[in-house]
């Protein structure tokens, strides 16, 4: 079982879930999921890293040898598909744990087929319409042996996940006029963002067979910070004390009780980098105060949404134009002094 061989790696002393920064909580509330063999979902706000976590768990599976060619990645000496069984002689190839991560992105016309598989005319017209040998296994499939990742659960429409729930519980699929079994092994680890109300209420038989593991915002303004410089493109020298302005501002927008939508770290990133191509464009190879300020319409407006108490008064540009410079002004205070005598050696 492909849990087991989780087992050890996650009882051991080793660091794990090393690509996020912080979220020590949700990593050892994940590492005991997976210990005992759940179904997960990452709940959490977009751009706190719930893909990349999940993608994180793929890199913790050993290499394994799987069968060439087969769309079912079976293993020489257990294949789960017909076609592997009915061989007589399987060539197998090493594949790394990360190369077995599948993603289904969730949305409304996702249909059952995209996730479970469908008849092959052409091999229809071969074996008959109701051989298994007719049948083309879809993404749930690939991820025998690894990962299946699950992207926005809640945006797909309610066909699938009474498909799903059938897999979860029984192991076994209907398709068209007969039943697939699901004789394949995977770790299924899905997402969802609370706060998107456009999307489908995943049914309560469903979400009883999960177990929810909350993410949020970075912790801290250190940990966003190190996120930034990590992530985002490094174009012209950002001082400290600027970088502290652009996290800084993201955090005060999201504990801002006038928004309703608010700032992930995409936000923070942005701001850096912008600022950095501001700076170039303005013969500087430093950011200064100006050059974040300059990028705030572009890259945060879309990414707020004013409450309607709020929103029939002023617009989303505005108001940030106003936070801006009621919260940050003052903090920036001789800041950019200090930035370009520190800044000088880049000129």
């Amino acid at each position: 079982m492909i849990t087991e061989q989780l087992r050890e790696y996650l009882q051991n002393s080793k660091p794990i879930f090393e690509d996020i920064l912080g979220q020590d909580e949700c990593k050892k509330s994940l590492a005991s999921a997976l210990l005992a063999g759940r179904h997960i979902i990452l709940v959490g706000p977009p751009g706190v890293g719930k893909t990349t976590l999940a993608k994180d768990v793929s890199k913790l599976l050993p290499d394994i040898k799987i069968v060439e060619g087969c769309s079912y990645n079976c293993t020489p000496d257990n294949p789960s598909c017909i076609s592997c069984r009915q061989s007589k002689k399987l060539t197998a190839k090493k594949i790394p744990g990360e190369q077995r991560f599948v993603r289904i992105q969730g949305s409304p016309d996702l249909t059952v087929e995209d996730l479970l598989g469908d008849i092959d005319p052409v091999k229809a017209f071969k074996y008959g319409a109701l051989s298994i040998e007719s049948f083309t296994p879809g993404k749930i499939f690939k991820a025998n042996n690894g990962v299946l990742f699950f992207d926005e659960m809640n945006r797909c429409p309610e066909k699938i996940q009474n498909a799903l729930l059938q897999v979860l519980e029984e192991k076994k699929a209907t398709i068209n006029s007969y039943e697939v079994n699901f004789d394949i092994d995977f770790i299924f680890i899905g997402t969802m963002n609370p706060e998107d109300s456009s999307t489908e209420k995943l049914s309560d038989v469903l979400v009883d067979r999960f177990d929810f593991i909350y993410m949020g915002y970075p912790e801290t303004i250190d940990i966003e910070k190190k996120i930034i410089l990590q992530k985002g493109i490094k174009l012209a020298d950002v001082g400290d004390n600027m970088l502290g302005i652009i996290a800084f501002f993201v955090r005060l927008l999201r504990e801002d009780s006038n928004l309703e939508k608010k700032p992930s770290v995409r936000a923070s990133i942005g701001l850096y980098e912008r600022a950095q191509s501001n700076a170039l464009l303005n013969k500087r190879n430093y950011v200064v105060f100006d050059d974040i300020k300059q990028s705030l319409i572009s890259v945060l407006a879309h990414r707020i949404s004013l409450k309607p108490s709020v929103k029939y008064l002023k617009s989303a540009e505005d108001y940030l134009k106003e936070k801006f410079e009621k919260n940050m002004k003052q903090a920036s205070s001789g800041i950019e002094d200090t930035e370009e005598q520190n800044s000088g050696d880049y000129r």
